[in-house]
């Protein structure tokens, strides 16, 4: 297991591999606070000849268990993703895709999925860090890595993932 921490705003960012997702082609889990994600990709082996663009699909899920809500009655499962989910989705991929080689064209995923949220440090940010980790490690050919911040301005003060 790898484990690397950096202290940002007060608080510890964990980025460990090795422990889940074993056979995914790069698979890390990303802690910040007490919110914890899973992020794991994969690609497939042959490329796809018959297409003019890349198939990258990312998709990131909150799971009800990690904010410790079960659903019960009517509602058993999961639903079909939220807005909220739809829209973190796109503001992962959105920097990741430029940095595939324009020649890939195998299908490749990346989901990431919500283990435990806080309430107060949104898992959001970890989708980006999270993603670009697992491409990292990953054999898949990737340009990256990029990272992602949430900054707010508070009178003259900019502050670095500021909580809820």
């Amino acid at each position: 297991m790898i484990k690397k921490e950096i202290e940002i705003n007060g608080k510890t960012l964990r980025i460990s591999t090795g422990q889940v997702a074993k056979q995914a082609a790069g698979s890390v889990l990303v802690s910040y606070g007490e919110t914890t994600i899973i992020v794991a990709v994969n690609a497939a082996k042959e490329m796809r000849e018959d297409i003019d663009f890349f198939p990258l699909q990312v998709e990131y899920r909150e799971r009800h268990y990690a904010g410790g809500k079960i659903p019960g009655g009517f509602f058993k499962r999961e639903a079909r993703p939220a807005e909220r989910e739809i829209l973190t989705s796109r503001l992962t991929d959105r920097p990741i895709r430029p940095l595939f080689p324009k020649s890939f064209k195998c299908e490749t995923q990346v989901i990431i999925t919500v283990l435990s949220t806080d309430g107060e440090n949104p898992a959001d940010v970890l989708a980006g860090v999270g993603a670009s980790a697992a491409l990292m490690i990953s054999n898949i050919p990737w340009n990256g890595p990029i990272a992602t911040v949430r900054v707010a301005q508070v009178e003259d003060n900019f502050i670095v993932n500021p909580t809820k």
